[in-house]
Order: structure tokens, then sequence, then C-alpha cells
């Protein structure tokens, strides 16, 4: 059989004379690089045409970009590119694809810089400072009071409407148990703004940060594990927030349901406190003697309503309290805020007059530094 027959039948050629080892070594090589030199051509003509438009750098200047809640990535790499953040919505969508902490980019304000390349675009909004500025932050155990204000300065919403919100609980999204009073439920977190708020809906953000952190924690199995009921833990929970220090929350919350127990009134400062609308740690006699249902020192068990904000760490305390007899505790120090804890009155009156000593010593200390001009 010839050679033009054997190729013709499909079968192998006869090796070539004129072919070595080394050369047929040099032949792969080159075939290789061609090939792979094709793929490149081929993935970068494909970019082009599937829109994939990137610019270079982490960009100039500084831009303002507003990321909406429920954006898919597409939609934010949008809002991007229409303000020359990123040259193209895909650009932004390649690299969030391929940075898995994009998942953890919120709605809210950001600034950016102009022109970037869509890796930098990802990275600086993955960096809190981009957005720090549209960051509200309700520390735990605000009054609702302070909540408000706090959220008004952050979203520049007239402190006004949220008294109309409050004034209308039903939108709100509280429990079934809150008996329709936002004070207690407003949660403290980092949240977001993206300036399309109004203040119901912010104060509903707020209770529905509430509703997951209770659900969370099983809260209303878990007052009824106790023999109490998910206000009562509520309001317990936001004593133990203004009295106690979280190292001492689950023993304060002991004492608390101790007196409970015994009918005693608690006697707590921060009842009063909250009564007079002030934040005084020290009351004299004729403030403990106020005339409100929130004043533990006249009435017994607890307060209305809760009197601020608990977190979670003052929550769990309500619900495990500390093993103990206690009845009383006692600050001694307000500046480490160390506390004590007894069962007797009589040694409860040695460390009250502990602590009266050592704020008269702080006042003394006070009076004694020199005046700033």
């Amino acid at each position: 059989m010839s050679q033009l027959e054997q190729f013709m039948t499909g079968q192998d050629l006869p090796p070539s004379r004129h072919t070595t080892p080394a050369l047929r070594l040099v032949l792969a090589v080159v075939v290789v690089l061609v090939l792979v030199a094709g793929l490149l051509l081929g993935f970068f003509a494909l970019r082009g045409s599937s829109g994939i438009d990137d610019y270079e750098g982490s960009g100039t200047g500084t831009v303002s970009v507003v990321i909406t809640s429920g954006s898919t990535l597409t939609q934010m790499g949008s809002v991007l590119a229409q303000a020359d953040v990123v040259k193209s919505a895909s650009a932004f969508v390649a690299a969030a694809e391929t940075n898995p902490k994009a998942t953890s980019i919120s709605p809210g304000r950001y600034t950016l810089r102009s022109q970037m390349s869509g890796v930098s675009a990802v990275a600086l909004m993955l960096d809190p400072q981009s957005h720090a500025g549209s960051r509200l932050v309700l520390p735990e155990g605000l009054r609702l009071t302070q909540t408000v204000q706090a959220a008004a300065e952050a979203s520049g919403i007239p402190a006004k409407d949220f008294d109309a919100a409050l004034a209308a609980p039903d939108a709100l999204g509280l429990p079934d148990w809150s008996k329709n009073r936002a004070e207690g439920f407003l949660f403290p977190a980092t949240y977001n703004l993206t300036g399309e708020e109004t203040a119901t809906s912010l104060l509903a953000t707020f209770v529905k940060r509430f509703n997951q952190s209770s659900a969370s924690m099983n809260l209303e199995a878990g007052a009824a594990k106790i023999g109490r009921t998910p206000y009562q833990v509520l309001k317990v929970a936001s004593l133990v927030q203004a009295e106690g220090t979280p190292a001492d929350f689950a023993k304060v919350a002991r004492v608390i349901y101790n007196r409970l127990d015994k009918g005693m009134p608690l006697q707590l400062d921060s009842t009063v406190s909250y009564a007079l609308g002030k934040v005084d740690i020290q009351l004299n006699a004729n403030e403990l003697k106020t005339d409100s249902a929130y004043n533990t020192y006249v009435n017994t068990g607890l307060p209305p309503t809760p009197i601020n904000s608990p977190g979670e760490e003052a929550l769990q305390a309500a619900l495990n309290p500390e093993a103990g007899d206690w009845l009383y505790f006692v600050t001694i120090d307000p500046i480490t805020r160390d506390t004590r804890f007894t069962s007797s009155y009589e040694k409860f009156l040695k460390l009250k007059a502990k602590f009266q000593a050592a704020m008269e010593a702080q006042k003394g200390k006070a009076s004694a530094s020199p005046s700033t001009p």
C-alpha cells in the first residue's frame, strides 16, 4: 500500500526520514504556544465583546453614590457606572463575583472615586470608611427620646416626624405584647442610611432588628421558662442595662427578680431618673419622692414600660439570671464601676456609705482642679 493510500484510509503515516525527535519537540512547543496565544486573544476579544469595559487604577476625586435596599450586583454596578465610578456595570459585577466578601456590601451612601477599576471599587465599598458618614449608631441603653434625637441628627429627618410616627405605632411592626409602646424596642445596633428613609421606615427598621434578636434568643419561650412575660423580661433587661456593667448583668437581674418575688420595692435610681428626664446616678431625697409610676422607691413591682433599649447581653441576663440570694447591690466606685452584692441589709448600708464617700472624694478632686479659662 502506498503512503497516499495510507493517508486516504486514515492509517498512521510512517515516520518521516527527515524529522528528528528534537525537531518534533520544538514543533510541539510551538503548537502549544500558538494555542495559548489564541486562547488569550479569544478571551480578551470575548471580554471586550461581552461589554466588560474597565478602567485601570484606584480612581481620583470624590463621588457620592447611594445603594438602595434590595439592590442586586448588576443594579449596584449600574449606579456606579452612571456616576462614572466604574466604566461599566459589568466591570463591577465581574470583580464582585470573584470577591467572596462582596456579598456583605450593604445599602447606604458611599464615598468613592471617579474612574475606578471594578476591583478597586469593590475593595473600597468593603472598607467601612467609605460609608461611615451614612451610618447611624445606636448604643445600648438609649431612651426613646435619645434614640429619636440620634436618628434625627443622622438622617436629617425632623424630630417632629418621628414623634408623629410614634403616635401611629401600628405601622412600626411592634410585637403583639408590646402594648403599642415603642420604648425598649428600638434596638441598639449600627444602621446604614441611604437617604430614602422616612421616620416611620427608620423606626420600623429598629423594631425589625429587635424582633430578629428576640427570635434568635427565643425571648418569648425563655420568658415563659422563668415564669415571666416577654414584656416583663424586657423591662428587667432595661433596668439591668441602666444599673450594671456587662460583667454584673446576670447578678443584677437576680437581685431584681429576688426583690420582685419578695414584694420588695426595687429602689432603683435609674427609674426615678427616667421619670425626671435626667441621667444623674445620684439623686437627692426630694427627687426620690417624685410622684411617678416609674418611681420604684415608692411603688412595688416593675415600672410601666422599659426605661431604655437594652442590648443582647442585658436581654440574655434577664432571661438567665445568675443563681444567688442577693437583695442589694451597690456600685462603690463610680469610676471603675466596682459593684458589690449582698443579701444583708447591714452590709448594704456599709457599702452605701462607702459609695457616698467615694462620690464626695470625687467632688473634692473636681473642685480642687484648676478651672479651664
